[in-house]
Parts: structure tokens; sequence; C-alpha cells
């Protein structure tokens, strides 16, 4: 009995370590193996594991995508002297202007007569509207003419710039008379006219790309009298008006795909 508590009394803090070894989270514990003299067997034995740092993976990175960030809105006034925000903000939202005018002049599923009097006709006097060079007219619902008797010597530029118009239009010419036959609403017809809308929305952001390009060349030659602090935060200001400006741009795209579809 004596050699027995004796035993225990020996064994007990082991024991302890054991049982609390096991009772521990798995995360918590590292496994050691230590080599024992004694019959040349190994042993594990359960030790606290060091706290270990786990880093966002490329799944969780891409879930937290989605989450709305700190936005950025500086009074203009106070950094006027550095960047004019105002101006900058006026160029990006021409931007859009410019892409809806583009829309409703060139992507409409019924083309009129309308719809070219602003195409651009290139002449040794410049650049011209159409119709400050010709008369256009509705011959039929199937057939636009457009007459060039009044500058005759722009006939060719017209039908050039006719055909370029992103308006899928093939023009016939006879004299100074140019017939443009109307393309028939068929499926095909719809897709060719979201595929210029997807044309025209890229080279809108294009545009976009410039004027934040070129805002941000202004910033950097106020670098050296203005702090790096404030620096940073013009420059996510510009960039999140440059975001804003992409997703409205695709706003009036999903809404003129959607009405060019039908």
């Amino acid at each position: 009995m004596a050699l027995g508590l004796k035993c225990f009394r020996l064994m007990h803090p082991a024991f302890c370590n054991y049982l609390a070894a096991l009772t521990r989270p798995v995360s918590n514990i590292t496994l050691k193996t230590v080599s024992g003299r004694q019959h040349d067997h190994k042993q594990h034995m359960a030790y606290p594991a060091v706290l270990v740092r786990h880093f966002a993976t490329k799944k969780a990175k891409a879930k937290g995508k989605g989450l709305s960030q700190t936005r950025v809105n500086i009074n203009i006034t106070l950094v006027e002297d550095i960047i004019n925000l105002e101006e900058v903000d006026e160029e990006m939202k021409s931007v859009i202007e410019a892409l809806k005018d583009n829309f409703n002049k060139t992507l409409n599923i019924r083309t009129s007569p309308g719809s070219l009097d602003h195409i651009t006709v290139v002449t040794t006097d410049g650049k011209l509207a159409l119709n400050q060079i010709s008369q256009i007219s509705m011959k039929s619902p199937q057939l636009i003419l457009v007459n060039m008797a009044s500058f005759p010597e722009c006939t060719a530029a017209a039908i050039k710039a006719i055909r370029e118009s992103g308006m899928n239009l093939n023009p016939e010419v006879e004299g100074t008379l140019i017939r443009v036959p109307i393309p028939i609403v068929t499926r095909e017809h719809r897709e060719m006219l979201v595929k210029l809308a997807k044309q025209n929305t890229n080279k809108a952001k294009d545009s976009l790309r410039r004027v934040r390009t070129n805002a941000m060349n202004k910033l950097k030659k106020s670098k050296d009298k203005t702090s790096e602090d404030t620096i940073r935060l013009i420059e996510k200001q510009i960039s999140q008006m440059a975001d804003d400006t992409v997703a409205e741009l695709d706003k009036h795209l999903a809404v003129k795909t959607k009405e060019l579809l039908g």
C-alpha cells in the first residue's frame, strides 16, 4: 500500500499534465517527439503551442472586396490651392453626358433623320455637322435621303462619315444624293447596337482615365509643399470620384442594353 502511494506521488505531476493535454483544444497543443533512452521508445509529449497569426486567404480577400470601404469627403474649398477638385468633377461628369448624348443620337432601334443630324463630317473647312452641309429627309420608313447639292464637294466625306458613324448604316450615292437604307430591326441588328454601346462605353472610360491621370499629375506638382497625408487623401478622393463615374457609365450601359434588346 505504502509502495503504491509512493508511486502515485511520483506519477501525479506527469498524470495531471497528460489530462490537461487531453482536455486542451487541439489548436493550442503542439506535439514534440522525444527519444527515450530505455527500450528505444519515442514519446509524443504535449506542450502549449505558440500563438500563430492566420493571414487572410485569397478567398477571404475576395469576399472582402464586396464590403463597403470608408469614403472620403474632402471640402474642396480647403484644397483649392492644391488642386481644383470641382473642375475635375465637372470633367468627369462631362464624360457621362457625352456618353448619354452618344446613346441618344446614334443608338436607336429605329433610325430617324434626326439621328444623322450631328454626324461629324471632316471637310477642308474643318469638322462640320452633317445637317450643316446637307438637307436630310425621310423618303420612306425604310429610306433616308441626304441631299448634298449645296456642298457637292463634301459628298465623299459625308458618305465616309455616315459609314463610320457606328450606326450600322450603308449609304449609297447617286450624284449629290445620298440614299441611306434603314436597317431592318432584327435580333442581329439589336445585338450589333448593343456591341456598339459597349464600345462607346469603353471609349468613355478611356476618356475618364485621361481625366484622372491629368488630375493626379497636377497633384504631384504640389508634393513638395504639401504633406504626404494630405496628398494621399486627395488621391483617394480623385480615385473615388473616378470609381463613382465608372459605376454611372456602367449603369447607363445597362439601361441602354435593356432598351436595345427589348
